[in-house]
C-alpha cells in the first residue's frame, strides 16, 4: 500500500488564478494584506481571516489554506473535497443537505463564514467564486464570536480587479452524467474601477438511486476607488439549489454499515427533497487614515428561504426482522434574513522598542427567522403515526422508491414545531500582537459579546403540542492568549490559550434549547512548531486539548455541567520539493472522553492524507494521492441506554489520481480520478441507521481556458 501514498507531481504551466494578479499585487491601492484579496502569493504567505496582517508563521494555531488553482487542479466542487486532505477535520452527513464539518472532534454546521463574516445558514457551499478557503482549527471566538469551538471554516470571495481584462471558463462531465461550467470574467471600467462576473451551472448525478438535482449561482462583483486611500467593493450573489436528499443506509448486527444494502436508497424519489434560493448583498468599505492605522467596514444583508423533506432508515435488526426497516421522516422550511454589520480599526506602531499590531473591531448581527417541521402520518385516519416499517425485499422495483409496498408515505401533517425567532448580538473585541524581541512576539485579547434572543410559537412535547415562546440574553467574555518564539526566521514555537462559548438555543437558534441555562463553554490549548525550510515548503505540527463544559438540564436550577475532553496531534507537509513536485500531506490524532467514559462519536483515531503532483514533461502532468480514515462512532451514547454493539463506520482508505494536458497557452484538458481502486467505503453518517454510501470508481473530465 506505500506505494499509493508516494506519487509525483507539480504545477501545471497554466493555473486558474487571475491573469496579471501577481504583476498587478504591487499597484494595488489599499495595501490591507491577510484581509484583501491581491494576489496568489498573498495567499500562501498570510490568512485573510485573521483581518490583521499577519504571516502563517507567526499565527498561534493550526491552519490550512487552498487557493482557487489548487481547487481547480484537484478537482474539487464542494467544500467535502477540501476538508478531506485536511489534518484534525472530517465530514458529517448533514443529513444530505448541508456542510457539516467535524473540527477536532467538534461537530458544526454554523461555523462558516465569507471575508471573516458569518455565513451560518445549513447549505452546500459552492466553490466557483472562492479565491481561497481557509481552515482555523481551535476556538476562535475572539475574532468570530459565539462557536467555532473546534474550529471556523472562511471563504474568501473573488473580487474586482482594477487594470485587469480577462475572461476564462471551466467545462466538467463525470461519469456519473453529472456536469457543469463555470464563468469568471473581469472588465476594467476605467482607471479607478472594474466589474467581476462569477457564474455556475452544476447538473447533479451521482452513483445513488434517485439522486439529481441542479445547483445554479451567479456573483457579480464591482471595485472602485474613491482615491489613494479608500476603495469599496460591492458585492451580489444569488444561489438556486435543488438537490435530492440521501441520508444513506443503517447498520447490522456488527454495528458496521450492512454491506448488502450498498445500491438501495432507504428514502421515496418524491419526497426527499431540498431547495435553496439565497441573495445576499455584501459591502466592504477600506480606507488608510495614516501609514499606521487602517480601516475596513463590512456591511452583509442575506435572504435566505430553505425547504428540505425526507424519509430515512430510523431503524433496523438484523437478527429478529432482517427483511424490515423502520422509516422516519419530516419536512422542515425556514425562512430567515440575515444583517451584519462588522467594523475594525487596525493600527500598527511601536512603544519605546516594542512594536504592536493592534486591531479594534464592532460587529452586529441582526437575524430574524421562521421556521417549522411536520412529521408525516404513514396511515391517515387510524391516528398519528410517525414511523412505519417497511419490507426490504419491496423495494426491488428501480425507480419506485422505497415505499414499493403500497403504503403512502405521508401526508406530512404532524406538526412538531413552529417559531420565529428575533436575534440580536452586539460584539466588541480587542487584540495585539506585540513583538516584544526580535524572536519573541505575544498576542493579547478579548472579546465581548451580548447573544440577546427572543422565541416566539409552539413545540410538540410527549405529543402534545405546547407554547415555548420566551427570552434569554447571554453576555460572555472570551480571552485569547498566544505565545511565538523565532529561534530564526524560517521557525517559529507557539503556544496558544483561547475560549469560547455556545448558547443553549444552539447553533440554527430556532428555539431556546434550555432556558436559563448558561452557554456551554470551550477552552484550549494548543502548542506547535511552523518551519519554512524553503520559500516553497512548509512543515507544521501542533499538539492540543480541547475541554468541553456542556450544560444540560437535571430539573433544577443551574442544570448539570457534563465535561469532555478531546485531545490530538496534526502535522501537515505543503509545498514544492522540486520544480516538478508538489506535495500536500497530513496526519492527525484524535482521543476524546466524556464524563461517562465514553468516546464521543465521529472522532477518528488516525486520519491521513497525501496528493503529489509531478510535471513530466512541459506540458504533461499527472496528480496521485490517497485519504486514509480510521474507524469512528457513528453516534454518541446515553449512560441510560448502553447497546451490546455500538455502531461504527470502519476505517477505509480511498486512492484518487489525475492527469492534466496542456493544449495551448490558454487551454488545459484534466481528468480527475476518485477511488482509483473502487472500494466500498462509508466516509460519513449522520446516525446509527444512516451511513453515506462512498462514491465508486469516477472520473471527471474537464477542459480550462483563458481568453
Amino acid at each position: 500500500m506505500a506505494g499509493f501514498f508516494i506519487a509525483l507531481s507539480t504545477p501545471i504551466a497554466f493555473a486558474e488564478t487571475t491573469p496579471g494578479a501577481q504583476e498587478n499585487a504591487d499597484a494595488e491601492v489599499v495595501d490591507l494584506p491577510g484581509y484583501v484579496a491581491q494576489a496568489s502569493s498573498l495567499y500562501t504567505d498570510q490568512v485573510n481571516a485573521l483581518k490583521t496582517p499577519t504571516p502563517i508563521i507567526n499565527v498561534p494555531q493550526s491552519l490550512t489554506i487552498t487557493d482557487s488553482e489548487e481547487i481547480a487542479l484537484r478537482g474539487f466542487d464542494q467544500i467535502g473535497d477540501i476538508v478531506a486532505y485536511t489534518p484534525g477535520v472530517n465530514m458529517s452527513q448533514g443529513e444530505g443537505h448541508r456542510d457539516t464539518i467535524v473540527f477536532r472532534g467538534v461537530r458544526s454546521t454554523a461555523d462558516f463564514f465569507v471575508d471573516g463574516v458569518r455565513d451560518d445558514v445549513q447549505y452546500y457551499r459552492p466553490l466557483y467564486n472562492v479565491e481561497q478557503v481557509e481552515i482555523l482549527r481551535g476556538p476562535n471566538a475572539l475574532l468570530f464570536g459565539r462557536g467555532g469551538p473546534g474550529g471556523v471554516l472562511n471563504r474568501v470571495m473573488k473580487k474586482g480587479q482594477i487594470g485587469e481584462d480577462f475572461n476564462a471558463y471551466t467545462l466538467r462531465l463525470d461519469t456519473f452524467g453529472a456536469y457543469d461550467a463555470q464563468w469568471d470574467s473581469n472588465f476594467s471600467i476605467n482607471e479607478d474601477s472594474a466589474f467581476r462576473l462569477n457564474a455556475h451551472y452544476e447538473h447533479l448525478e451521482n452513483h445513488r438511486d434517485f439522486y439529481e438535482g441542479e445547483r445554479f449561482g451567479v456573483t457579480p462583483t464591482f471595485k472602485y476607488k474613491f482615491s489613494e486611500a479608500t476603495t469599496l467593493d460591492i458585492t451580489y450573489e444569488f444561489m438556486e439549489h435543488d438537490r435530492f436528499i440521501d441520508r444513506g443506509i443503517p447498520t447490522g448486527a456488527d454495528g458496521e454499515p450492512v454491506e448488502d444494502f450498498d445500491d438501495i436508497v432507504f428514502g421515496d424519489p418524491d419526497k426527499n427533497d431540498s431547495t435553496l434560493d439565497a441573495h445576499v448583498f455584501r459591502a466592504l468599505l477600506q480606507h488608510r487614515f495614516s501609514d499606521i492605522l487602517k480601516g475596513n467596514l463590512t456591511a452583509s444583508y442575506g435572504t435566505y428561504e430553505k425547504f428540505y423533506g425526507n424519509f430515512y432508515a430510523s431503524g433496523y435488526d438484523e437478527i429478529g426482522s432482517p427483511d424490515q426497516v423502520t422509516l422516519d421522516g419530516y419536512i422542515d422550511e425556514t425562512e430567515r434574513d440575515n444583517f451584519i454589520l462588522s467594523g475594525n480599526l487596525i493600527g500598527e506602531f511601536e512603544t519605546g522598542d516594542i512594536g504592536h499590531t493592534v486591531i479594534f473591531g464592532a460587529e452586529f448581527i441582526d437575524t430574524s427567522s421562521d421556521q417549522y417541521r411536520f412529521n408525516p402520518d404513514f396511515d391517515p385516519g387510524a391516528g398519528t403515526q410517525d414511523k412505519e416499517t417497511f419490507s426490504i425485499s419491496g423495494r426491488a422495483t428501480p425507480g419506485s422508491g422505497f415505499n414499493a409496498g403500497g403504503l403512502d408515505a405521508g401526508p406530512f401533517t404532524d406538526l412538531q414545531d413552529d417559531t420565529s425567532t428575533e436575534l440580536e448580538v452586539y460584539s466588541f473585541y480587542l487584540q495585539d500582537e506585540i513583538q516584544l524581541l526580535e524572536q519573541l512576539q505575544l498576542v493579547l485579547g478579548l472579546r465581548f459579546d451580548s447573544f440577546d434572543i427572543d422565541v416566539d410559537g409552539q413545540a410538540k412535547s410527549g405529543g402534545t403540542l405546547s407554547d415555548i415562546s420566551g427570552s434569554q440574553k447571554d453576555e460572555e467574555i472570551t480571552p485569547r492568549l498566544g505565545i511565538i518564539y523565532k529561534p530564526r526566521e524560517n521557525i517559529s514555537i507557539y503556544a496558544s490559550y483561547s475560549e469560547t462559548f455556545l448558547p443553549q438555543s444552539g447553533e440554527q437558534f430556532a428555539n431556546l434549547g434550555d432556558e436559563g441555562l448558561d452557554p456551554d463553554e470551550y477552552r484550549n490549548l494548543e502548542a506547535g512548531v511552523k518551519w519554512d525550510f524553503t520559500e516553497r515548503l512548509s512543515f507544521t505540527a501542533a499538539v492540543f486539548e480541547i475541554e468541553q463544559d456542556v450544560v444540560k438540564s437535571d430539573g433544577e436550577s443551574g442544570g448539570l455541567t457534563e465535561e469532555s475532553t478531546i485531545e490530538g496531534f496534526e502535522a501537515q507537509l505543503s509545498g514544492r520539493i522540486t520544480d516538478q513536485w508538489f506535495i500536500s500531506a497530513g496526519y492527525s490524532y484524535l482521543d476524546g472522553e466524556d464524563s461517562n467514559g465514553f468516546k464521543p462519536r465521529e472522532i477518528p483515531k488516525h486520519m491521513f492524507s497525501i496528493w503529489n503532483r509531478y510535471q513530466l514533461t512541459e506540458k504533461l502532468g499527472i496528480g496521485l494521492g490517497a485519504i486514509y480514515q480510521d474507524e469512528s462512532y457513528i453516534s454518541n451514547i446515553d449512560p441510560d441506554n448502553v447497546p451490546d454493539v455500538r455502531a461504527e463506520l470502519p476505517s477505509f482508505v480511498r486512492v484518487d489520481a489525475a492527469a492534466y494536458y496542456q493544449l495551448t497557452e490558454n487551454m488545459r484538458l484534466q481528468v480527475n480520478i476518485e477511488n482509483l481502486l473502487d472500494e466500498l467505503y462509508f466516509p460519513s453518517a449522520h446516525s446509527t441507521h444512516q451511513a453515506t454510501v462512498g462514491a465508486p470508481l469516477n472520473a471527471t473530465f474537464s477542459i480550462s481556458g483563458r481568453f
